[in-house]
């Protein structure tokens, strides 16, 4: 259970029992249980949802959700999503946009584009179907960072991403894959492979634009691929319920 324990230590604020070691091993172990953190995650939006409806009206109770996910991760992939829109759509070269990304002050492109993120969450979970919007959009988003830590280059000689980068293979991405093609199936049936494929295209894409930008992507890149297909994953989820 060591790989979970780092999954979930490294992917949310939740205690978890006393680290023995934090090395790169450990770090390979965590990889295949990140959709399984996600759809913890969900499971727990759930019941904050069903609990804080008693006595709230619904879109309080989903801007309420929003919170309670960004707390509950520790806001480092909201942290991630503000570097990345800095760093891609700032500075000339590639070495100055990742020098952008290190530094702490948050810029316009950052701000705007979270707030603009934060926002468009919010309104596709009140379109969304419930179950398949909660359960599906933290185990899909981290699934989402698997298949870009798996599939693209680390762009630093170092960083807190590049263990994961280091452990990942074919193996444990086909492991990571077994859950969300599962739950995907049992929420959505066929609807449910049409939107983990569209999902990975759209994730691969913008993945390949970060990569062309800064030559490669970072532990930053990973979080905000991890924002992105939450939202993603929402929007499609409202579009194949039409059908």
């Amino acid at each position: 259970m060591t790989g979970f324990w780092v999954a979930l230590r490294f992917l949310t604020i939740f205690p978890t029992p006393r680290k023995e070691r934090d090395d790169d091993e450990v770090a390979c172990l965590s990889l295949v249980y990140f959709p399984l953190v996600g759809l913890l995650l969900g499971a727990m939006l759930l019941g904050i949802y069903y609990a804080l409806t008693l006595v709230l009206p619904s879109p309080v109770v989903f801007v309420l959700i929003v919170i309670a996910l960004a707390v509950t991760t520790g806001g480092h992939h909201l942290d991630g999503l503000m570097d990345s829109l800095d760093g891609v759509f700032g500075g000339q070269s590639k070495e100055e946009k990742l020098a952008i990304m290190r530094d702490s002050k948050v810029g316009a492109f950052g701000v705007a584009g979270t707030i603009l993120l934060l926002l468009l969450k919010y309104v596709s979970l009140t379109s969304a179907p419930l179950l398949p919007a909660l359960l599906l959009m933290p185990t899909l988003g981290r699934w989402a960072m698997l298949n870009a830590i798996f599939f693209f280059p680390y762009a630093r000689p170092n960083g807190m991403g590049l263990p994961f980068k280091r452990g990942a293979n074919w193996q444990r991405l086909t492991i990571a894959t077994i859950l969300p093609v599962i739950a995907a199936l049992a929420i959505l049936r066929w609807k449910g492979l049409v939107l983990l494929v569209v999902l990975w295209l759209i994730i691969f894409g913008i993945a390949r634009f970060v990569q062309h930008r800064l030559g490669g992507l970072t532990g930053d890149n990973y979080g905000a691929i991890n924002e992105i297909a939450e939202v993603v994953t929402l929007i499609l989820i409202v579009l194949l319920s039409r059908f």
